[in-house]
């Protein structure tokens, strides 16, 4: 694969957290790891040592010790840490190496001047909510659902939430009044809190009439809380109470309460794009374990950094990046456009921040190199030393771009996981190098397999995305799924007792990998398997074409189908036969003849999910036949407009294929 960008220092042992734990390791377990790859090898056989190890080098708070650490291997149903009590909530109010007068949340946004909180304010905070939310009435179990941005108050009353034991879900509030009451609808939220609105870029949103219907949709709501957000000065909804009334003075202590292991934290959601979103329950013990390992060993966040994700309240990596104090980074937050004034919004935030980890989208590095942009022109960007890709996978020219025009000694890491796990099972790690194209390795803990169609792991071969060993943050189970049929069928259907998750992943000699898209949206050409992260690549690298998306209709006699691909065009180009022409060739001499595209057309936009995945089997399923409101749920949309596109063509293509009648 690619060239290699950045290679780790010779004394990286002695500075990384992961050299720590390596140190640790020998000390404590006599054990002696010459490279990644055999700590690799040892994390994913020995789990019971392995994960223990983190419990202990992280020095989990605990009200009661675990009986065992795995009782259970066998998937679904592993059973970790049988028999331990403790709270999520607690373990990242520690805060290990900040002092209370640190800043540990920095929060920017386009809506209200910034907000930062140093230690002992969050934890005042916290326990004020907590007190607040114990005179609503909310106890361990009790679900309580945020319809508020990436702001303080989220994080807040999560954490209250959690210190609970109660069981939070939070919704960002671009999200439609049919999306929030699909998710919350299953699983019943006693208590709202929710904001009046919010500003993106210079447009001022007002959800207040969103607000109203999510609460007529939702019987079991016993409170409403209101964030007056948009209009500082607005009252709260009718029959709520204000943020300041939950939050108010009280001499309630900070307390947490202990809960199991497995007891659920919070509850997160599949996409939704067909069906109702899957309601997916992580636990306490499973995601402060997972993001512990994450964040300190292969990120190598402590108490020195700034820790910074481009992300919603309705993406997983809100709740990935939030979990940075548990390892002492303070966070940093922002609720806004990133391409208002312009895309270099947030490289300027980083530097305004000193934000030393910067997580963000492949759509966006992608963007940014688009457009020219060159971040360290533009700000200060000497704080950083590493930064975050995921959502999609980034081709090489995205890395190269990053070398170039970010930085060249900070430490790029591809990643890619998921909701269901909450985490990246693929990344990057500070004891291996960079190669330009390619994610560096599987993370600690997460046996990642590429399988063959038959069933066995191939190595520097396209193949199916499976984890044969379990992960503690592997979901509880599915919300209201009480004999876990939807569990198994989700992830365990297609092999017995391995987690298949649906992406196609080459995994070459060295460790390294490359994700080349969902494998319900390969492309299926003559028997071979065609990703379709590489096609966006090259497509995308033309100037004339800002966005694009490609389906492949099987052909059910076997044949070779047919391929089409749509796109987006810059402002004011048309798409014409010279342009297609162009389009064609680069595919064909970048990838193979197999890519080049029967069709082509110009659409204004792609069906995306509002965090921004593209729609690839919607459509499909639109150009086949399946009428739209059953091909998708258009509220878990961005832009549902945009499959009207898709619908009307596949009008037209039924009508020149139905046969002529005759006289």
């Amino acid at each position: 694969m690619g060239d290699v960008l950045w290679t780790p220092p010779a004394d990286v042992r002695e500075r990384s957290r992961i050299g720590g734990y390596l140190r640790w390791l020998r000390e404590h377990r006599g054990l002696d790891f010459a490279d990644y790859d055999a700590l690799w090898r040892w994390s994913v056989t020995d789990l019971e040592a392995f994960w223990r190890s983190i419990w202990d080098h992280f020095e989990v708070v605990a009200h009661t010790p675990p009986a065992a650490t795995l009782s259970d291997r066998s998937m679904p149903g592993a059973r970790w840490f049988p028999g331990a009590t403790l709270n999520y909530a607690e373990n990242v109010l520690r805060m290990p190496g900040r002092a209370d007068g640190d800043p540990v949340v920095i929060a920017h946004g386009q809506t209200r001047p910034p907000v930062t909180l140093t230690a002992a304010e969050l934890r005042e905070q916290v326990r004020r909510v907590a007190a607040g939310l114990r005179r609503l009435g909310v106890g361990a179990g009790d679900r309580v659902a945020a319809y508020a941005p990436n702001i303080p108050e989220t994080y807040v009353l999560l954490l209250a939430t959690a210190s609970l034991g109660a069981i939070f879900s939070s919704c960002a509030p671009e999200f439609g009044t049919r999306s929030v009451t699909d998710r919350w609808q299953q699983i019943e939220p006693t208590v709202l809190v929710a904001v009046d609105g919010y500003r993106y870029g210079q447009k001022a949103v007002d959800r207040r009439a969103e607000v109203a219907a999510i609460r007529a949709a939702l019987p079991s709501l016993r409170h409403t809380v209101g964030i007056a957000y948009l209009d500082p000065a607005g009252a709260p909804p009718e029959d709520a109470i204000g943020w300041a009334e939950l939050a108010a003075p009280t001499d309630e202590p900070l307390t947490f309460t202990p809960v199991a292991f497995d007891h659920p934290l919070y509850v997160l959601y599949s996409s939704g794009t067909t069906g109702l979103p899957k309601p997916i329950v992580h636990g306490h013990g499973g995601i402060l374990l997972e993001h512990l390992k994450m964040l300190a060993l292969h990120h190598d966040l402590g108490p020195a950094d700034r820790f910074f994700w481009f992300t919603t309240t309705g993406w997983m990596m809100w709740n990935f990046l939030v979990s940075g104090p548990a390892v002492g980074a303070a966070i940093v937050l922002f609720d806004g456009n990133p391409g208002h004034p312009d895309l270099g919004a947030l490289w300027r935030l980083a530097e305004e921040t000193g934000t030393t980890y910067f997580g963000t989208s492949a759509p966006f590095l992608l963007a940014c190199r688009k457009a020219g942009l060159v971040p360290r022109e533009i700000a200060d960007l000497s704080a950083l030393r590493g930064l975050g890709s995921t959502g999609a996978p980034l081709p090489a020219e995205g890395f190269t771009w990053v070398y170039e025009a970010v930085g060249d000694r900070l430490q790029l890491q591809s990643l890619s996981g998921g909701t269901d796990v909450c985490t990246g099972f693929v990344g990057g790690v500070p004891l291996l190098p960079v190669h330009a194209g390619e994610i560096t390795c599987r993370a600690l803990g997460a046996k990642v397999e590429a399988r063959s169609a038959d069933g066995t792991p191939v190595v520097d071969q396209l193949g199916e995305l499976v984890i044969t060993e379990p992960m503690p943050s592997m979901p509880v189970g599915f919300w209201n799924d009480p004999d876990g049929s939807r569990y198994r069928e989700a992830y365990f259907d297609v092999y017995p007792g391995v987690w298949r998750h649906g992406d196609w992943i080459t995994i070459n000699s060295r460790g390294g990998c490359v994700i080349t898209g969902r494998s319900d949206a390969t492309l299926n050409r003559g028997g071979v398997r065609l990703g379709t992260a590489e096609f966006y690549s090259v497509v995308e690298g033309l100037d004339e074409v800002v966005d694009s998306v490609v389906v492949h209709l099987e052909d059910d006699e076997g044949g070779a189908g047919e391929l089409l691909l749509f796109v987006v065009l810059a402002e004011g180009l048309e798409l014409d036969d010279a342009l297609r022409g162009k389009i064609c060739r680069e595919l064909r001499t970048a990838l193979s003849p197999r890519h080049v595209p029967d069709e082509i057309h110009q659409v204004r936009a792609v069906p995306r999910t509002l965090s921004a995945k593209k729609l690839e089997v919607p459509v499909k399923k639109i150009l086949t036949g399946t009428p739209v409101d059953r091909a998708a749920a258009t509220g878990a949309l961005a832009n549902p407009e945009s499959l009207t596109a898709f619908a009307k063509l596949a009008q037209r293509r039924a009508a020149h294929d139905e046969p002529t009648p005759t006289a």
